[in-house]
């Protein structure tokens, strides 16, 4: 081997590097050790909610030494917080934390570009794109132009009532064309889905995880953001979701409007009466209805038409408001919809008075209590737009009102001081009060009693704990959201859950490796040393490119490691097999190994470029942890390539340079598959009846059993609840089937945990409904969970209770999951593209082409039609979702490297020696069975590892893959081969008599 100093040169800097790297790992949980221990010292676990107190005192202590020292290389420091930045970074799954994809509303972008047109074909145009965008995966502003021009007539999107208003007149204007006009919107909606995604970024870079990702998808008006170790799960989500559309407005009085009220309760009572009949008044008279009149539920209807009562409002409230201020009374919070439904009937309607017409109904935020709410009357006006809105607030931070409670101060630009002055010298003289509204929410209304409030300040108080009011100051200093946020697909993964994917993930790697530098030993004798060492150089090398590159580590990136060491094994079993063959030869033995290693070379790059590929598709199409095990597999076969051929040369050259002997096995392995001799060929017909078999069995079941599909590929939420004692998930799906409709029950994993699915509401957006959910499975499930257990515990944002409750979570909207299955199709379509291509590139024949892909159809269809098969009884979760997806490209990957060796040493041999009716095929494929068997067995013992170790989350991954190794094995010598023979032969038999005509010839 030439340039040997060279080589180890680079060794040496690529272990000194990938060192370094991980060294900052190993600081930074040394100091965070350090702070979880004067946490325990300092909070006792008699203090009440001492989880919760030891988390923050964690944080103090680690905000503390931020920028203090703790890594010192002599050259160089580094701080904490420095040092944080550049650790290896620990995905969702092992961390805990929240994963979501935000789903800008393109359609609220269309609405507000228009300025909020009533025109009845703009309107009829949005209504038909909602409905075209559920089956479709097209960005909505083009099917919005698609419904606009299939009903538009003689309207024109530059009209003055659409499109060419005040707000884009400098863009657009009356003499332009629809084809003009649509780039512009284009562009426009494009800006503010850029403008939201930097709000996001803003509001996130403040709010306190550490290696936060924020990334747009494509060009869609989607936005990915991942918060590892977030674990108030409720609070990120209100963060992410709210538009922070500040408003100012001048209130009612409540004796302004406490006369209205009186009547409303008056007119109520004939209208639930005795005879529980109410008439259809959600439809207000004259043209215009809001869409929450339109939406409202017959649920709500019933309730109404059963209330009956002396006093259908008054009974309803739990207080009157005090006289001259501007709540008019207080409600349960639970009522609010059923009050909300009561002021918008149409009778009720007709009843405002002339100086109430414009008033606008408004609830507040919640109390410390959450259980009472008060209702605001605001003074709106026809455009219903504020005097002054946040647009002007240039700062906001968190402060403490004059009785020490949180609260948020605000400055405002020149214009919006003037403004301010203006409307505060207004309240000041009429006595009145000024409602600060945040997404249509009141959250204080204040007088002015001391005059005008000049310079811009201005203060939001209200019942705020210190989080809430940090947050809103975040919220409205990174600015408003163009328009609503909806979560379509979330991943909620609580940090008891992070901590054992940790630990069960590494004793499967620290068992995995284990056994395979065992086999190593046993198998290979000292060469298997050599490997060993070259092994452990890759793995420190795979995780200090992980580092270096700031990639997530996840627990199937562990997996991918981990599959890594029992693949990365073939490159040295081939070396080494191929060593043999030239000592067998009688070669010396510098001679044998040079031999070796050249004459497998072809093989090893062959069978990684293949498995690489694989990887490349899997990387595009996936996403989370998927991508997470596509990165790591992609590195793991660059090094492990690296240290088969470069270290492990090294080694044996540096031994064999000490003129001592090497033999590349021990006493007892040293003539296993010597001379086998079968002829595979001749039982291809059995090969193929018996896969035909199985093929057709896997069909019948896909047809007629069909797949466990997870949320991930039809949409749903999704829960895994740990409870502290077994239960029993029929008796738990009795007590969801009723108030959640069809919702299946599991056992995940122990008998005192379950995985529940539900399709409730799945069309709904908004965090209302994923609150309503867990308060429907706090109270059906309360019986089974620890006493004292809350509903914010159980759910996850109060703090960790021993693990118990919703552990993890995943919602994912109909729309994502058409798109999630749309990937997951071209991802395995498009590598059995690749594969054939390269294959037909590198073989020269479409024969060899045709024998791949025939194997790789195989083997997808038998785990497929396993997995079909057996999910029904298995202990085990086997639901087709991303991660399947994930199993299959691997076992694609897998399946061809080992077809590629097989082909390489056929073409090797048959060039060679010809076909002679098949017999060197036979020839070629039994010279490859003991590096097949050993790759294979190696495989599966890592494989098996992870399945028994590597925690329930990942078994089903491990199961695919386990399944895949075994037919892919198979398919490689039984199904790959034979087709390939079958389609070649008549021409490899032309090309053998031709050589044979030279050879008598000449």
């Amino acid at each position: 081997m030439q340039n040997k100093g060279l080589i180890k040169l680079f060794a040496i800097l690529f272990g000194i590097v990938s060192i370094y790297q991980l060294s900052f790992t190993f600081v930074t949980n040394k100091v965070e050790r350090s702070a979880e221990e004067f946490a325990v010292q300092k909070i006792s676990e008699d203090t009440e909610d001492y989880v919760v107190k030891r988390e923050a005192e964690e944080t103090r202590y680690l905000d503390s030494v931020g920028n203090t020292t703790v890594f010192d290389i002599g050259l160089t420091s580094f701080t904490y917080n420095e040092a944080k930045e550049k650790e290896l970074n620990k995905g969702l799954d092992l961390k805990g934390g929240i994963n979501v994809i935000l789903e800008i509303s393109v359609k609220d972008i269309i609405k507000g570009l228009a300025n909020d047109s009533k025109n009845p074909v703009f309107n009829k145009a949005l209504a038909n794109a909602d409905k075209a965008a559920r089956n479709s995966d097209k960005p909505y502003v083009d099917l919005f132009f698609q419904e606009f021009d299939a009903i538009k007539g003689d309207t024109k999107l530059a009209s003055p009532e659409i499109f060419a208003n005040k707000l884009l007149s400098e863009d657009v204007n009356f003499q332009m064309s629809d084809n003009e006009v649509k780039p512009v919107i284009r562009r426009k909606v494009d800006e503010s889905i850029v403008s939201a995604f930097e709000v996001l970024r803003k509001r996130i870079d403040r709010f306190g995880v550490t290696q936060p990702n924020i990334q747009r998808l494509g060009a869609t008006g989607r936005i990915l953001v991942e918060l590892p170790g977030a674990k108030d799960i409720n609070r990120v989500k209100r963060l992410l979701q709210s538009t922070a559309q500040l408003e100012f407005w001048e209130t009612f009085k409540n004796e302004e409007v406490i006369q209205y009220l009186f009547q409303v309760n008056e007119r109520l009572k004939t209208l639930v009466g005795t005879d529980n009949k109410v008439e259809d008044s959600t439809q207000q008279s004259g043209s215009e209805s809001s869409e929450l009149d339109e939406l409202l539920a017959d649920t709500e209807k019933d309730s109404l038409e059963s209330m009956g009562g002396a006093n259908p409002l008054f009974d309803l409230a739990v207080a009157p408001g005090a006289q001259g201020g501007p709540v008019l009374m207080s409600f349960a919070t639970k009522d609010t919809a059923k009050v909300n439904s009561y002021l918008k009937m149409r009778e009720i309607r007709q009843l405002i008075p002339s100086e109430l017409q414009n008033a606008r109904f408004v609830w507040s935020k919640p109390g410390t209590n959450q259980e009472v709410i008060d209702l605001y009357a605001l003074r709106s006006n026809r455009e219903n737009q504020p005097p002054l809105s946040g647009g002007v607030v240039v700062d906001a931070q968190q402060t403490y009102d004059q009785r020490g409670n949180p609260a948020v101060s605000m400055q405002m630009d020149g214009k919006g001081a003037k403004i301010w002055e203006e409307l505060t010298g207004k309240a000041h003289r009429q006595g009145s009060f000024i409602a600060i509204v945040l997404d249509d929410i009141v959250y204080s209304a204040p007088g002015v009693t001391s005059g005008p409030i000049s310079g811009g300040s201005s203060e939001i108080t209200g019942q705020f704990s210190l989080n809430e009011a940090i947050d809103l100051a975040n919220v409205l200093r990174a600015g408003k959201l163009p328009a609503s946020a909806d979560i379509v697909q979330s991943e909620v993964v609580g940090p008891s859950l992070g901590q054992e994917a940790i630990d069960s993930g590494m004793m499967s790697f620290a068992i995995a490796m284990s056994l395979v530098l065992i086999w190593m030993m046993f198998y290979y004798g000292r060469a298997g040393w050599f490997a060993d060492v070259a092994l452990i150089f890759n793995i420190v090398l795979i995780f200090g490119v992980l580092a270096g590159l700031g990639a997530v580590l996840t627990l199937p990136g562990i997996a991918g490691i981990v599959l890594t060491i029992g693949m990365s094994v073939d490159a040295n079993v081939l070396i080494f097999e191929r060593a043999k063959e030239e000592l067998a030869k009688g070669k010396g033995q510098k001679q044998a190994v040079q031999d070796g290693f050249g004459n497998a070379l072809s093989s090893i790059l062959d069978a990684n470029i293949t498995t690489g590929l694989t990887a490349i598709i899997l990387f595009i199409f996936g996403t989370g942890p998927i991508r997470g095990f596509a990165t790591t597999l992609m590195i793991g076969i660059a090094t492990s390539l690296f240290t088969a051929i470069f270290i492990t040369r090294l080694l044996i050259d540096w031994y064999l340079g000490r003129k001592k002997s090497l033999k590349f096995s021990t006493d007892i392995t040293k003539n296993l598959f010597q001379n086998i001799n079968v002829d595979f060929l001749a039982k291809r017909k059995i090969s193929y009846t018996v896969s035909g078999i199985f093929i057709v069995v896997a069909l019948i079941s896909l047809f007629t059993q069909g797949l466990n599909q997870g949320v991930d590929f039809v949409g749903g939420r999704s829960y895994q609840i740990r409870f502290e004692h077994p239960v029993n998930p029929t008796e738990l799906d009795g007590d969801l089937s009723g108030p959640l409709g069809s919702v299946e029950v599991k056992t995940f994993g122990a008998a005192n945990q379950v995985k529940v699915t539900t399709k409730y509401k799945v069309d709904e957006e908004g965090g209302q409904v994923d609150e309503e959910i867990h308060g429907i499975l706090y109270k059906a499930l309360q019986k089974h969970l620890p006493d004292g257990l809350t509903e914010a515990e159980f759910v996850g944002s109060g703090g960790d209770t021993g693990g118990y409750g919703i552990v993890q979570s995943i919602k994912v909207g109909p729309t994502i999951a058409d798109d999630i299955k749309r990937n997951a199709l071209w991802a395995i379509m498009g590598s059995l593209i690749v594969v054939f291509l390269y294959i037909l590139i590198r073989f020269r024949r479409w024969q060899f082409s045709a024998g791949a892909v025939a194997a790789l159809c195989h083997d997808v269809l038998i785990v497929l039609g396993v997995f079909s098969l057996t999910y029904r009884f298995m202990p085990f979760n086997l639901e087709i979702d991303q991660a399947f997806i994930a199993a299959i490209l691997t076992v694609i990957g897998y399946s061809i490297n080992d077809t590629v060796v097989v082909f390489d040493r056929i073409r090797e041999i048959t060039s060679e020696r010809g076909w002679k009716a098949g017999n060197n095929i036979n020839l070629a494929v039994n010279s490859t069975l003991s590096r097949t068997l050993n790759t294979s067995l190696t495989t599966l013992i890592v494989l098996l590892a992870i399945f028994i170790f590597g925690g329930e989350s990942i078994r089903g991954f491990m199961f695919a893959l386990i399944v895949g190794v075994i037919v892919g094995t198979y398919s490689s010598v039984f199904i790959a081969t034979p087709v390939m023979f079958d389609t070649l032969k008549n021409k490899g038999e032309d090309v053998l008599k031709k050589k044979e005509s030279e050879t008598v010839e000449g």
